[in-house]
């Protein structure tokens, strides 16, 4: 099991204990979270699952791909931190993962 840790828009956390091998995405449209809608499924094809890494996380993460980039370009509130949870493959090198979800997804 690994633990993702979810930073709400209110401030609270939550610590998940999840699988290997799932997104994070996934992991928190499980747990009822607001802030990703997940439209497109995990597909990457609507950046709906934008979130923000605490930034001790980001650079453990494997770096984007094009795509992923580009899909960017389509979320409000991008910065460095910003990446699509969809993306995300938990690993137990990601345990105590931080995400930072946003209010909404516009």
């Amino acid at each position: 099991m690994t633990t993702i840790n979810f930073i709400l828009a209110d401030g609270s956390c939550h610590a998940v204990d999840t699988d290997d091998g799932d997104v994070v995405m996934r992991v928190a449209v499980r747990s009822g979270f607001s802030g990703i809608l997940a439209e497109c499924g995990g597909a990457c094809s609507c950046a709906t699952c934008h979130v923000h890494i605490d930034p001790s996380w980001y650079d453990k993460l494997p770096p984007m791909d094009e795509l992923e980039t580009e899909m960017l370009d389509f979320a409000e509130g991008v910065d460095e931190t910003s990446r699509l949870s969809c993306q995300i493959k938990i690993t137990p090198q990601l345990d105590g993962l931080i995400v930072h979800v946003p209010e909404s997804q516009y």
